[in-house]
């Protein structure tokens, strides 16, 4: 169990500046809690995520919660909840950190001050949209797939992500998680851009979305044919994420900052 009981940390994650990439709440508990208090302290804290982290012998159990609803996967609350981990030397930088989650078996590993995340590809499928794509986001995309959980849409250039003016209204009722928006990047410095938007879960723009990444990887690695990537979100916040393909797996690198820390009553 942790040395000074139940604690929260606000960290944000994919990125190495205090007030940038995506907020993640990491709450350590000391003891059980049922799912109507995980909810509620979500709401409460009203990030895009709050992850909650209980110790079990050589794992850790490890869930997550936007302001209204438990999800199945989420990047950058893991990549916070490792950060934590190892800031508070609840766990050894040098050992792989292993999650017990609604995905399966998930690790970190800390190489060269970077987080590397293993998680599952979700490769999209090409489809149709339920919505009108060209409605809810404001221009047309050029390729639409579905993965696992989301919708994706390429869009012709790297401007129009950034400008695009979605329709939340329209975009609540995709039969998806959410929607990923993305082009190639203009700038040698990243392969891709990208946005996500979910307000069915709650997070109307997501700042920096690892779990997209998932899908976002094996999509750009076939377009451009390569198997380590650099993504930017281009959200108001912005953040990094380096992926490398690995047969059916994501390893997602990025790195996190504490912003405060506090005790939990």
């Amino acid at each position: 169990m942790w040395q000074y009981g139940m604690r929260l940390y606000q960290v944000d994650a994919f990125t190495n500046k205090c007030f940038q990439g995506n907020p993640a709440a990491v709450c350590l508990l000391d003891a059980p809690q049922d799912d109507t208090w995980m909810q509620a302290f979500a709401s409460e804290m009203n990030l895009s995520e709050t992850a909650f982290l209980e110790p079990n012998d050589d794992y850790y159990r490890l869930r997550w919660f936007t302001p209204s609803i438990e999800v199945d996967l989420c990047g950058h609350a893991t990549l916070a909840s490792a950060h934590v981990l190892w800031e508070t030397g609840a766990a050894k930088r040098g050992n792989v950190i292993e999650f017990d989650t609604r995905s399966g078996l998930l690790t970190a590993s800390y190489v060269d001050h970077w987080i590397q995340l293993n998680f599952p590809a979700t490769p999209a499928k090409e489809t149709t949209c339920n919505i009108d794509l060209e409605r809810a986001l404001g221009a047309r995309p050029t390729f639409v797939g579905k993965s696992a959980f989301d919708f994706l849409a390429e869009v012709p250039s790297e401007t129009l992500v950034r400008e695009l003016n979605p329709n939340f209204s329209l975009i609540e009722l995709a039969a998806a998680r959410g929607i990923i928006v993305t082009a190639k990047s203009t700038s040698t410095d990243y392969d891709f851009v990208s946005r996500f938007f979910s307000p069915q879960s709650g997070v109307a723009e997501d700042p920096v979305t690892g779990s997209a990444h998932c899908c976002l990887g094996p999509y750009w690695a076939h377009r451009i044919g390569k198997d380590e990537l650099v993504g930017y979100q281009v959200s108001s916040r912005g953040g990094m994420v380096r992926v490398k393909l690995r047969d059916d797996r994501v390893i997602l690198g990025g790195q996190a900052v504490t912003v405060f820390c506090a005790e939990v009553p």
